[in-house]
């Protein structure tokens, strides 16, 4: 199965800005994105949180358009727009009719170009990040996430919580965050992806002008990850579930073994039919929801596996979940695991680009991380090319690597057999 050709074009500006376009003949709307750089393992310890912070302030306004302009100019088109931060980069975006390419990108252009950043915005925005902070940590789902990242990557950025914490939060001001701002949000360290009905020839048209004051930039230095990981850590909650989360050290989104190990990852705990799902919820009746999931960084990466369980059910799931790895690393995977697990990526990866925004994302991902536009038809040549010896190979790689086990639930660190699991470090 082959994608459709499709109409992919770039280019640079004078002022560093790269831009991505994608021209979708069938399609009325049209998807722009400016991606930055720069994300939470690129902040100074006391800054932690300052992109997710810029992410609420940006649509705040600028000094010639007030956020109330800009709410009211994109419901006047129907359009929408957003913003995301996450531990590499952060993006703005806004979806509308293809009529109103213009306004989209006058918008994101001057949020992006010359944002107001006051301090009174700053401060109603500490107070709904603050409450963010403690939404998140009262939900054991994603408490537990954000424990096993800072325990696979211990006193590094990549550790932290892309919110930052209630200390760095509170002490951040104005001043801060735009030098913050002045530093990062540079051309050089940006990429426009437009998608869907739009001209190329016209997009970069729109831009030319625009970062002519603020030129330059560069993407930031960032420190490489240590070779420890905290084996164990458990956070006591008087949760009816227990909520655990299994976390490994795997490859970087550069690394050629990324992609027999997207296959291995659907084997694992990708899927409906994957190797967990199927042993600890329909064989076993031991958790409503099993899965794993696989992130490259720019350099290391984490596979997790992440489950909910009734706190009695604890170490049977563990035993479950560690021995399937153990297994996959001494026999690798059946070819009909092989056939299932890249018929799926083949499907999500076709099926992921339905619409303008999801291709808008796609690009601009693409050539923020890769510097280049990988289009569909490579993506899929890449997948097709794994290999059953490919897979066993980062399965075995994937078991001997470091791991670190986090867990929330009514009960303490002594109530897990660190040693039994594979937590070097660990007593029994």
């Amino acid at each position: 199965m082959s994608a459709r050709a499709s109409a992919i074009e770039g280019a640079e500006l004078a002022s560093g800005v790269r831009i991505a376009t994608e021209t979708m003949s069938d399609v009325r709307s049209v998807a722009i994105g400016f991606w930055v750089g720069t994300g939470s393992r690129d902040e100074p310890e006391r800054l932690a949180g300052a992109s997710h912070f810029l992410e609420h302030l940006l649509f705040k306004g600028t000094p010639t358009r007030p956020a109330a302009a800009i709410a009211e100019a994109l419901d006047e088109v129907g359009g929408d727009c957003n913003a995301f931060t996450t531990k590499e980069y952060t993006a703005f975006y806004v979806r509308l009719l293809s009529d109103h390419l213009d306004l989209g990108l006058d918008i994101l252009g001057d949020i992006m170009e010359d944002p107001l950043l006051s301090e009174r915005d700053l401060d109603a925005e500490r107070t709904v990040i603050l409450d963010e902070i403690l939404m998140h940590a009262d939900e054991p789902a994603d408490l537990v996430g954000e424990t096993a990242m800072r325990a696979l990557f211990p006193g590094h950025p990549l550790g932290r919580d892309t919110l930052g914490s209630p200390e760095s939060v509170a002490a951040t001001d104005a001043t801060d965050i735009r030098r913050f701002f002045e530093e990062h949000y540079r051309p050089a360290n940006m990429v426009v992806s437009v998608a869907g009905d739009c001209r190329h020839a016209e997009v970069v048209a729109a831009l030319e002008d625009r970062f002519v004051a603020r030129p330059g930039g560069s993407s930031p230095v960032r420190a490489p990850v240590g070779p420890g990981v905290e084996p164990l850590v458990v956070v006591r909650r008087p949760t009816e579930q227990a909520h655990l989360v299994l976390a490994m050290r795997s490859v970087s989104r550069f690394d050629e073994a990324r992609w027999p190990l997207a296959v291995l990852n659907v084997v694992l705990g990708g899927g409906l039919s994957s190797r967990l799902f199927q042993k600890v919820r329909e064989e076993r009746g031991l958790a409503y929801s099993i899965w794993s999931e696989r992130n490259g960084f720019f350099d290391v990466g984490c596979t997790t596996v992440s489950v909910g369980t009734a706190p009695e059910y604890v170490d049977e799931v563990l035993r479950v979940v560690t021995g399937e790895i153990e297994e996959l690393a001494a026999k690798g995977v059946t070819a009909r695991e092989l056939d299932v697990a890249k018929g799926n990526l083949r499907s999500e990866t076709l099926l992921s680009c339905e619409d303008s925004g999801a291709r808008m994302s796609r690009l601009g991902t693409s050539m923020l991380l890769y510097a280049r536009a990988w289009t569909i038809d490579e993506v899929l040549q890449r997948i097709d090319a794994v290999d059953l010896d490919a897979v066993h190979e980062v399965a075995r790689s994937l078991a001997e690597a470091p791991r670190a086990l986090a867990a929330v639930g009514p009960f303490d660190a002594d109530a897990f057999d660190g040693a039994a699991l594979g937590l070097a470090g660990t007593a029994a």
